[in-house]
């Protein structure tokens, strides 16, 4: 076991996505940036400042990617609780959400986000029936970051609806594609029904 405490929850000095991206360069499982990292790698350039750094997996790749970030120690996060991961330990299938610790630092650096669905499909956390395929959700930067298309990234952010997501949707409506309007539309009709973002859609 981890012989020291977690530190502080808003001990954050998050990687820039460049840092992950490097880290993962030789993984070959399904992951992607998303949050609001994702949208400005889509809008190709930084927008805002971020807290935090957020990308998914596939839950059964978990070993995989702690393997890759060495150097790190690993905490499941849920209902406000971050308790350590042991080297081999498996989380419960109730915790989706992995804050990933520098253990020569004691600084949180990257949010490591469990996602339902397979290598090829997409699948809503929050409603795993609501499916897309991969392709149609994930696109990849010039240099090779693999992050969430910005409707996909506004499904989440549509639940909590912070400053900084009303922001994050302002900045992204006008560059959305009419296909990935329509979508987002559809989906929020269905897991949102009555949004303020669905008549803007």
């Amino acid at each position: 076991m981890n012989a020291q405490p977690a530190p502080d929850h808003d001990a954050w000095t998050a990687w820039h996505p460049a840092e992950l991206g490097s880290r993962l360069s030789s993984v070959s499982k399904p992951w992607c940036i998303v949050g609001g990292w994702a949208l400005d790698l889509w809008h190709g350039q930084q927008t805002r400042d971020h807290e935090d750094l957020e990308f998914t997996i596939l839950r059964t790749d978990l070993g995989v990617f702690r393997q890759a970030l060495y150097g790190l120690d690993f905490y499941t996060a849920g209902n406000g609780i971050v308790e350590f991961l042991p080297a081999g330990t498996e989380p419960s299938a109730a915790i989706w959400q992995i804050w990933c610790l520098d253990i020569a630092d004691r600084r949180w650096r990257v949010d490591m986000m469990i996602e339902p669905g397979t290598p090829q499909t997409w699948a809503y956390k929050r409603d795993p029936r609501l499916t897309r395929s991969r392709a149609d959700m994930v696109d990849v930067t010039p240099d090779g970051l693999a992050y969430l298309k910005p409707a996909g990234v506004l499904l989440f952010k549509a639940k909590h609806r912070r400053a900084k997501d009303e922001i994050d949707f302002a900045n992204a409506l006008p560059k959305l594609a009419r296909s990935e309007r329509a979508w987002l539309k559809a989906c929020l009709e269905r897991v949102h029904p009555g949004h303020d973002w669905i008549g803007m859609l």
